[in-house]
């Protein structure tokens, strides 16, 4: 499709983050159950068993060295900021584990200007900035009313830290896009973090039981869809119009969160949710983003 309607990429991007969102939750059930060490190992082993045969039938040329360039820094730190990430859930419940996460589109809108070339709009550095205040007001709320978990101080900073790694995985899977079909991005993406944890499997690796494994089997499903569908919007429109979008993943972390573990919903989440959700739509372009060839 090379003449996609303009909000396509707006469209599938709200929809990518709904399914890694459930994808988390189905990893956080992982990683509490067999460490996010063995979760996100078999995951990535499941997902690139999936991804590759979807890349070989779609184009069997190997990449560029460009783009190979790109898989395999985008693999480093997608492997270090999912760890992080599903170690600090583990530890914190799940909506307020994905609000914390939510500095990085605001990072990543200005990492896209320096890396990517991009010009900053000012409607998009709003809606960043409102998300925020949605963010800050939800985690403020369920802060000040929830006791901690005992390991949370140690949840908190792998999150802050994988967070930071999130922005910069942003801006690269933007370049990749631009370089890659999705198919190929995300049987690499899998691959190399499996192939980059498998080094320590001897020591780290537990394995689960079969409900555990059936909730890694069916999130590698949900992370490799997504991550497409992701890719896709990517090749489409610019970092900064859909990184905003990004906000929207902590409506489905409370949804989920309710769901799978029971964590209760707020009034300064549903005022948060409000906030994120009007910061979403000034993100919106009013014009037809940039298009390039499937």
């Amino acid at each position: 499709m090379n003449r996609a309607h303009p909000l396509l990429p707006f469209a599938a991007t709200l929809a990518g983050v709904a399914v890694f969102s459930l994808m988390d939750a189905l990893m956080k059930g992982a990683s509490m159950a067999v460490g996010a060490f063995s979760a996100l190992l078999l995951r990535s082993l499941v997902g690139c068993l999936i991804a590759t045969p979807l890349w070989l039938a779609t184009r069997q040329v190997w990449p560029t060295r460009r783009a190979m360039r790109l898989h395999l820094l985008r693999g480093v730190v997608g492997g270090a900021m999912a760890f992080t990430f599903f170690w600090g859930i583990a530890r914190l419940p799940l909506a307020e584990a994905i609000a914390l996460s939510f500095i990085a589109p605001l990072a990543a809108l200005y990492l896209a200007a320096i890396l990517l070339g991009e010009r900053i709009a000012k409607t998009a550095v709003a809606a960043s900035l409102l998300g925020l205040a949605g963010v800050v007001v939800i985690a403020w709320g369920r802060l000040g009313s929830e006791a901690s978990h005992p390991e949370a101080t140690w949840g908190i900073a792998a999150v802050l830290a994988s967070s930071l790694l999130y922005a910069w995985n942003l801006v690269l899977q933007r370049q990749q896009a631009l370089v890659a079909l999705p198919a190929e991005v995300t049987a690499f993406q899998n691959g190399i973090v499996a192939l980059m944890l498998a080094l320590f499997a001897p020591w780290f690796l537990a394995m689960p039981d079969a409900d555990t494994a059936a909730w890694i089997a069916a999130s590698a499903v949900l992370a490799v869809s997504a991550s497409m569908v992701l890719s896709w919007a990517y090749r489409r429109a610019e970092a900064q119009a859909l990184v905003p979008l990004e906000y929207t993943g902590f409506l489905w972390a409370g949804l989920f969160g309710w769901l799978f573990f029971r964590e209760q919903l707020t009034v300064p989440t549903l005022v948060g949710a409000a906030l994120i959700v009007v910061g979403c739509w000034i993100a919106a372009p009013r014009k037809r983003p940039e298009q390039s060839a499937a």
